[in-house]
């Protein structure tokens, strides 16, 4: 008779070999994006994004705190990719006017689903979260898409074709509205198409700004 054998475990390559702390963190980070857009920010557990990985749980909870905090990290990670591609897709824009569309078209597409719950998920998690670093973290997210925003405005100002008495305050009109159809497309209470979101938002920049006319 044969004695059992111990089942062994699978060891992952990044598990066999000695990586540095900030490549093993952006791994495991990596991984856990894709998680929290299938499943919502809430529903991930250290085990999930272990084995999304593939490393041990041992292995995550070595590198991080908490699950806050790799979700946190992989929020922010997500988020700034977002940004720079609008970001770099406005720099090749003729003009400001013209990079303001662009980035209109871009936060609405059937793409960008994803991009938004992730984003609304990133918040509500802020209300549960008590350190002070996740609070920062979120401003400066806030913060530089304002200043995304305001820096298309001021260039389409420049280039003559925007006029803007209050920069300031449409930038702030702006992002409200973009968050709240946003929610909305999500929600679809009541419903609201791609088209028809670009369509709200184009409105308020030809009202306020005088582009297409």
């Amino acid at each position: 008779m044969k004695a059992a054998r111990t089942p062994r475990r699978a060891v992952a390559a990044a598990d066999r070999t000695r990586q540095p702390t900030e490549v093993r963190r952006r791994l495991i980070v990596e991984a856990a994006v894709p998680l929290i857009a299938e499943r919502g920010y809430a529903s991930v557990g250290v085990r999930d994004v272990a084995a999304a990985a593939g490393v041990s749980v041992g292995t995550v909870t070595y590198h991080f705190g908490s699950v806050q905090e790799i979700l946190s990290e992989a929020m922010v990670l997500h988020i700034e990719r977002y940004y720079a591609a609008l970001s770099e897709a406005a720099v090749h824009a003729t003009s400001g006017a013209e990079a303001l569309r662009l980035l209109i078209d871009a936060l609405f597409t059937e793409d960008t689903d994803r991009h938004w719950r992730m984003w609304f998920d990133y918040w509500s998690a802020g209300d549960q979260e008590p350190d002070q670093a996740f609070a920062r973290g979120q401003a400066a997210r806030y913060e530089a898409w304002y200043s995304q925003i305001r820096a298309l405005v001021e260039r389409g100002v420049a280039d003559g074709e925007l006029v803007c008495e209050d920069l300031d305050g449409f930038t702030v009109r702006f992002a409200a509205l973009a968050d709240g159809l946003a929610l909305q497309r999500l929600r679809q209470a009541p419903p609201l198409s791609t088209e028809d979101a670009r369509r709200h938002l184009n409105r308020l920049v030809e009202a306020e700004l005088g582009a297409g006319r």
